[in-house]
């Protein structure tokens, strides 16, 4: 809503940067963590259709948004769609809450965490995967416009396009996940996204460029909305569930927050697009190595400890 009044660039940081930032963080960790607390055997497909919100809205809004500023101008388009999240919001906010209360406050961060190497693998893996992952939805319609001179309007609806395969990528791999287990699916689709990541830098034309939406959408679509599951397999108990993924998902935002910038300064040192794809592709498998090394670590752990039994 303030958007809708900013006149200055420091006014619209502050408004869709900080706040809208700092509202979207608090309240997707809380509803993904409420969510994996009131299901056992299928906590992965219940998290994928939590996730596939977010992909709705990356298709419905910048769509919207375009065509609000066309007919009612800049201000009362974010007003409008500031009504219609408010509007959605109302009844998933009147019913959430945890199944599972602790014996006493929790505490923001979980100490006891940076014990475990497993826990501490998968949020480095999860930073380094969150740096190259969004790259392409940034930089992917430029790309298309300036590199392989697409029109206007199909760089546009790329943004749409990686949004739609997000959608089913949080969708199936998810349910694959409750039958095959959370990381056997996360490890596979990590390494498929930074693949696709790879393949960015020989696209040259406009039916390549689509392709590649749909399927890097696809694959980053799961390795958004699997790692929440994943984190509960490596968890001792589903009380300490929220405090580690807000733990794991703050290193993942500042993941977030560089990878960008950084794709801009790529260009800039003359690397060009193709710095930017490998760039994507290999933060993201540096992230999967990670994420790798925490499973095997888990295993290893759980071994040790059947054993002692």
């Amino acid at each position: 809503m303030t958007a809708s009044i900013a006149t200055h660039y420091y006014s619209i940081f502050l408004s869709l940067g900080i706040c809208v930032g700092i509202g979207s963080g608090c309240l997707f960790v809380p509803s993904v963590a409420i969510v994996a607390q009131y299901f056992t055997t299928r906590r992965s497909a219940a998290t994928g259709i939590v996730a596939t919100g977010g992909s709705i809205g990356g298709i419905v809004f910048p769509i919207a948004f375009r065509k609000l500023t066309s007919e009612l101008g800049w201000a009362w388009a974010n007003r409008v769609l500031g009504f219609i999240v408010l509007a959605t919001l109302l009844l998933p906010l009147s019913v959430m809450k945890p199944r599972v209360q602790p014996a006493r406050r929790r505490a923001m961060f979980d100490f006891s965490a940076f014990k475990e190497s497993a826990f501490l693998l998968f949020s480095g893996g999860l930073f380094l995967v969150f740096v190259g992952l969004y790259i392409p939805f940034f930089f992917m319609p430029t790309f298309a416009q300036l590199e392989i001179r697409a029109n206007a309007n199909l760089s546009f609806y790329l943004v749409a396009i990686l949004n739609a395969g997000s959608f089913f990528g949080r969708l199936i791999p998810n349910i694959l996940a409750d039958k095959l287990g959370a990381w056997q699916v996360l490890l596979p689709v990590t390494l498929m996204t930074s693949v696709f990541g790879f393949i960015w830098i020989a696209i040259k034309d406009t039916p390549g460029v689509i392709a590649l939406a749909i399927f890097y959408g696809f694959f980053s679509g799961a390795v958004i909305s699997i790692p929440p599951s994943a984190l509960v397999v490596i968890s001792p108990n589903l009380a300490v569930v929220g405090t580690r993924m807000g733990m794991s998902f703050s290193l993942a935002g500042l993941g977030l927050l560089i990878g960008s910038p950084a794709g801009g300064a790529i260009i800039q040192t003359g690397a060009g697009f193709a710095g930017v794809a490998g760039f994507t592709g290999a933060t993201i498998f540096g992230g999967f190595a990670l994420f790798v090394l925490a499973w095997l670590s888990h295993k290893r752990k759980s071994a040790n400890a059947a054993s002692s039994v």
